[in-house]
């Protein structure tokens, strides 16, 4: 597409309803299928350096307080990245439809290096946390610019062809994670566990300036709601701490917890009733008058709520109720991130095949209800073997869904709007693993407790969800028994209730419609593209 959007040249094509049907990049030439793959390792590379962070990190933590001291901040290590990931997310995503996609991304990569650094220069805890927030502000770039530039880049028809490899950073991530993590502390020490990022981080870098080409953006009349930014940061800054603090540094009912929950309240209202009002909004509201992409953004809180619910809560049974080493903990979920990575390669390549989708959201709902409805079967008599195939069903449930949601959601809003439905759609699914982890995890430490206090072993431990194998060990049999039991219990009521959530999303699942995907020489529905006034959207 030319830079004023009034033509189009191979790689892009307009249909009847103004849609772009972006194949490719540049506008004069129709790119080879080497150039894209180059470009997408390069993307992959990018969301890995996301998502490989936290998981490093936490088992570096104790060598970190270690070296640097105040145990008391040591939860703001993590809240820090996380505050300012989810805070940021929106507006990246926002700027690289306002400014291009390309520049933006590069930025973001840039900011999280330049934090990774800092990070691993860290003298105290202090500047350890804020160099982590550095660190997360340019994360939040790099998921969504992941998303939008495949969005620009392929068409959502052809797209399902590279969902295995989205999902298999996915697995690799959060298998590797915690290997990589302790392989770096115990022989490099823990600051390379930041210094890592610096060559896969240059190495995308240099891959993106290179190989990726979009259309120039006209910056002359644009215009940032910088209000409306304020707001949306304000009210998910008070939504995550609500959900980090609730339970753990101050009770759900306390006065903190209460100012919170009105902040956010108040801000997000505010924000809201700013979008009606300004000419480029952060998060523009008409995208939700999809029915597609709000159920989509609906589907995956949801997921987001259930799985990083059942990835806490897994390898915490399988070492306190099964025995399993605390140090192979990412191989624990391996059945799970196994069947997600396969279904979800099985599920593109159909998608791409049929241009049919409305099927795998429902099945993706049934069977995550299913696996979570069997995993709260566990007790202390069950194996490993039938806890891995309880996984599976879990995993196969969440590898229907996980792309699947963005793939719509690109797919129901105008190519100009491909930034910030990608954001909001990864930023739904952030809360919702926030709300989560907090949710399950406050039903799961109150049901340990009280059963700890009704079999007499109340005062064995006051961090009842801390306990590894060889801390059990060592703990008298009869309240390793009761612990081991209130453990099941726990993971009884936790995955009970991710079931009871998960029916939600199997339900709003059957009112998705099955509008043709972009790509696939059909136009959108009527009522799935809103109206673009006669103008050609961007594409980059």
């Amino acid at each position: 597409m030319s830079p004023t959007g009034k033509q189009t040249g191979k790689g892009a094509s307009i249909d009847g309803d103004g849609e772009a049907s972006m194949a490719a990049q540049p506008a004069k030439a129709e790119p080879q299928p080497r150039s894209v793959r180059v470009v997408l390792l390069a993307l992959m590379i990018a969301m890995l350096l996301a998502m490989l962070d936290n998981m490093i990190i936490g088992t570096a933590m104790p060598t970190i307080v270690g070296e640097l001291g105040g145990l008391e901040h040591l939860s703001w290590v993590v809240t820090a990245y996380t505050l300012a990931t989810a805070a940021s997310t929106p507006i990246w995503g926002k700027l690289g439809d306002m400014y291009g996609r390309k520049s933006v991304f590069l930025t973001s990569i840039v900011i999280f290096l330049i934090g990774s650094a800092l990070s691993g220069m860290a003298q105290d805890m202090g500047q350890l946390i804020g160099f982590r927030a550095v660190q997360g502000l340019g994360a939040g770039g790099l998921m969504v610019g992941v998303m939008a530039i495949i969005g620009d880049l392929i068409p959502p028809r052809e797209r399902g062809k590279y969902q295995g490899m989205m999902a298999g950073v996915m697995a690799l991530a959060m298998i590797g994670g915690p290997l990589v993590g302790g392989t770096i502390t115990d022989h490099l020490g823990w600051r390379w566990s930041f210094y890592i990022n610096l060559p896969l981080g240059a190495l995308a870098l240099v891959m993106v300036t290179a190989v990726l080409h979009l259309p120039a953006k006209d910056r002359s009349k644009v215009t940032v709601d910088y209000l409306g930014a304020a707001l949306l940061t304000i009210g998910i800054t008070s939504i995550v701490l609500v959900t980090t603090w609730g339970g753990t540094e101050y009770a759900w009912d306390s006065a903190m917890i209460m100012e919170l929950i009105a902040i956010g309240v108040v801000a997000l209202v505010g924000f809201v009733f700013v979008q009606t009002k300004v000419t480029e909004p952060i998060m523009p509201l008409h995208i939700f008058r999809s029915r597609n992409f709000t159920l989509m953004s609906v589907i995956g809180f949801l997921t987001g709520f259930v799985m990083f619910g059942a990835v806490l809560f897994l390898p915490l049974y399988q070492q306190s109720v099964q025995g399993a080493s605390a140090t192979n903990s990412g191989l624990l979920l391996l059945p799970m991130l196994l069947s997600m990575m396969v279904v979800s390669l099985i599920a593109g390549r159909v998608t791409t095949s049929s241009g049919k989708y409305k099927i795998f959201p429902i099945l993706g709902g049934g069977l995550m209800t299913a696996g979570l409805f069997l995993l709260a079967q566990m007790d202390t008599g069950t194996s490993r073997l039938t806890s891995g195939v309880y996984m599976a069903v879990l995993g196969a449930g969440m590898g229907f869904l996980m792309q699947i949601t963005m793939l719509v959601a690109q797919n129901s809003v105008e190519l100009k709007d491909m930034g910030v439905a990608s954001s909001a759609t990864t930023l739904f699914r952030t809360l919702g693993s926030s709300f989560g982890v907090a949710i399950m995890g406050a039903l799961f430490t109150s049901r340990v407790q009280d059963e700890m206090a009704a079999r007499g072993g109340g005062g064995a431990t006051e961090q009842s969800a801390q306990l590894d194998a060889a801390s059990l060990a060592k703990l008298p049999d009869a309240v390793r028994e009761a612990y081991q039991v209130a453990v099941s219990s726990g993971t009884h009521a936790a995955f009970t209730l991710g079931a009871a959530i998960a029916v939600i999303g199997f339900v709003a699942a059957f009112f998705v419609k099955e509008v043709p995907l972009r790509g696939a020489g059909t136009k959108p529905a009527a009522e799935e593209t809103p109206a673009l006034d006669g103008k050609v959207p961007q594409s980059a």
